[in-house]
């Protein structure tokens, strides 16, 4: 796999942890604990994105 096309993946899931943290938030019964932890891997994911893209 590319670098491009990992960076692309990686950027999709952002997307996807994007809406699903969207969704909770909106969720009467959301899990604070769970946004925490999507709010993380959403970091993660764009600090992976920035160092792959530089």
């Amino acid at each position: 796999m590319s670098v491009a096309s990992h960076v692309e993946e990686l950027r999709k899931k952002h997307q996807v942890l994007s809406e699903a943290v969207e969704r909770e938030q909106r969720s009467p019964g959301a899990s604070d604990t769970q946004i925490k932890a999507m709010k993380r891997e959403k970091l993660r994911l764009k600090e992976e994105i920035t160092r792959l893209s530089h």
